[in-house]
């Protein structure tokens, strides 16, 4: 899967997509530090180990690199960044039954705000799934030659 690159600088407003989410009963935010055992879990028991391991790395940040979107107590979705490289978006994931809300494309813009906020000009996407998706939310571009990247020869199970 090929990377992607995004222009920090025309990102969409954060405040529609974080709106639109509080009008259904969903927060999208920062991790907190207390927090990360029980997301790291999450995102293993959904997404597998090596995800896990990307969020877990997410969390050593100061403050953590972590979004997550929380309904009811109940964890939804979440975005990280600065894990696997520095300027590197993802790994990013929202539960099956809460997809088509619009919980991704507010995860992405909000992490990448936070990102913009610390001074990055640009960020990567690394090993994109959904391409269309990044392309329409954010204005991603595919960055030619770049599959398989920064995971090339990465240890799988």
């Amino acid at each position: 899967m090929p990377d992607m690159l995004v222009k920090l600088y025309e990102l969409p407003p954060l405040e529609p997509a974080l709106e639109q989410q509080r009008r259904q009963g969903i927060t999208i935010r920062r991790a907190l530090a207390p927090e990360k055992r029980l997301v790291l879990g999450w995102v293993e028991q959904h997404w597998g180990a090596a995800w896990a391991s990307e969020c877990d790395v997410a969390f050593a940040n100061q403050p953590p690199a972590c979004f997550v979107a929380v309904a009811d107590d109940a964890l939804l979705g979440f975005a990280c960044y600065d894990a696997t490289a520095r300027g590197f978006f993802g790994p990013i994931g929202v539960v099956e039954a809460t997809r088509g809300r619009g919980v991704g494309a507010a995860l992405l813009v909000a992490t990448l705000h936070a990102m913009r906020w610390l001074g990055y000009g640009y960020a990567i996407i690394g090993g994109v799934g959904p391409a269309e998706f990044y392309a329409r939310t954010v204005g991603a571009t595919l960055i030619p030659d770049s599959a398989p990247g920064i995971y090339q020869g990465m240890l799988r199970s």
